[in-house]
């Protein structure tokens, strides 16, 4: 591990940042890292390094890096349901699997109408059991990410794969590339990246559907990627250059300078005020002063 000088901005009076003054960055070596997850129970963090097929594991005890799987299905974005098992999208295989607490894998969902996903991307649980994901074809459109192959749908949606039956539907439509979301605090917006069109939308959160989807905010450097959100409902999003502190008015807040181009964010650490950061090559974190927003597998304190 080694620190790099970064550059934290304030730029709005409704975010004051401070705490480290350095980006810790726990790990390098990869081609493009991906799908941060912490994992409270055993205070670890997993992440993807998607063309090189495999999921890495650092320790926050130890600062120990290992392969946690190889191969991973090319696997992306990760969450963790209520019972703090983690739920991947893998887009070589081009499905969302559940890793069951004794290592076994569970498919959750591999197709609609009888025809395979694109390339599942990021996902997101409710606290009614639900799984939401997104599916752009990035794993098919060459060997790189996944397998190159044609797209079964011809488009590319955002899902919701019901708890009970396991039925999956479309949510939503209207994307061009759907990619990273995230759930406000109070899980009634739900908030969708399109990286094609460089911007982030909010719909609300109807039971198992999705209403509006008006555009919050639009990338002023590169393109937004993955998102999360902290407990005061700002969006911390993925970009060009660093990670973007965003008011679901759409303001932008603040920034954190990051030396590559990041892919996701999520938060960590036993008081979730650690910021994880996947970029390009490595994986950074960021201790300061804002809290993750309370996970669905998190207990209310």
């Amino acid at each position: 591990m080694d620190v790099i000088p970064t550059k934290v901005e304030s730029l709005d009076e409704r975010l004051l940042i401070f705490g480290d003054d350095l980006l810790e960055r726990l790990w390098s070596g990869g081609k493009w890292t991906e799908g941060p997850a912490y994992v409270p129970a055993g205070r670890y963090l997993l992440w993807s390094d998607i063309p090189n097929d495999r999921v890495l594991r650092w320790d926050e005890t130890t600062g120990h890096v290992g392969v946690f799987r190889a191969p991973a299905g090319y696997a992306n974005g990760r969450t963790l349901d209520a019972q703090a098992r983690v739920i991947t999208c893998e887009q070589g295989e081009r499905r969302v699997t559940r890793t069951e607490h004794d290592g076994s894998t569970t498919v959750l969902a591999d197709r609609v109408d009888g025809k395979r996903f694109n390339s599942p991307n990021d996902v997101v649980v409710a606290p009614d059991g639900s799984v939401w994901f997104t599916d752009p074809p990035y794993g098919i459109l060459s060997d790189y990410e996944g397998v190159r192959a044609e797209s079964e749908i011809g488009a590319c949606h955002v899902y919701r794969a019901d708890p009970i039956t396991g039925e999956v539907r479309v949510v939503a439509d209207d994307f061009e590339r759907p990619n990273g979301l995230a759930f406000s605090p109070d899980w009634t917006t739900l908030y969708i990246v399109d990286t094609q069109r460089n911007h982030i939308r909010a719909f609300e959160v109807d039971g198992d559907k999705l209403r509006g989807g008006d555009e919050v905010a639009r990338c002023t450097k590169g393109q937004f990627d993955g998102i999360r959100l902290d407990e005061q409902g700002r969006i911390w999003a993925a970009a060009g250059d660093g990670v973007h502190c965003i008011h679901p008015d759409g303001t932008l807040l603040g920034r954190i300078g990051v030396p590559e181009v990041v892919s996701n964010v999520c938060f960590g650490g036993p008081k979730r005020n650690r910021l994880f950061i996947t970029a390009t090559t490595s994986v950074y974190s960021l201790l300061f002063n804002v809290n993750g927003a309370r996970p669905v597998h998190s207990p209310v304190r």
